[in-house]
């Protein structure tokens, strides 16, 4: 069986007891405190915008490899028949577009 503890022994357990209590409720004081929850909603977003932001970084990346892929050859030089057409479609959108503006501006 167990044996008996002494006022002593008790007393030592109930200041051990309080110095416990004593720090986790500042650890709680200190969790719940509204710069700490402020930090704490800080960073959680900054970690997510560092998360989208790399995931858009490599798709973007991604689609410029395949577009420079598609427009040059394996040595860098470009590929005419290919540039040349997605030149001209590029400068009749842009014809179109400024004729269209000057039409709503009259």
């Amino acid at each position: 069986m167990s044996e008996a503890r002494t006022p002593a022994q008790i007393e030592a357990d109930i200041v051990r007891r309080r110095e416990q209590l004593a720090v986790t409720l500042d650890e709680i004081g200190i969790r719940m405190h509204p710069k700490t929850i402020i930090g704490d909603a800080k960073a959680k977003v900054a970690s997510t915008v560092d998360q989208t932001a790399g995931r858009a970084f490599v798709a973007v990346n991604r689609v410029v490899s395949d577009v420079k892929a598609r427009f040059t050859h394996e040595d860098g030089a470009p590929r005419l028949e290919r540039v040349v057409p997605a030149a001209l479609v590029a400068v009749a959108v842009i014809g179109l577009l400024a004729a269209s503006s000057r039409r709503r501006g009259r």
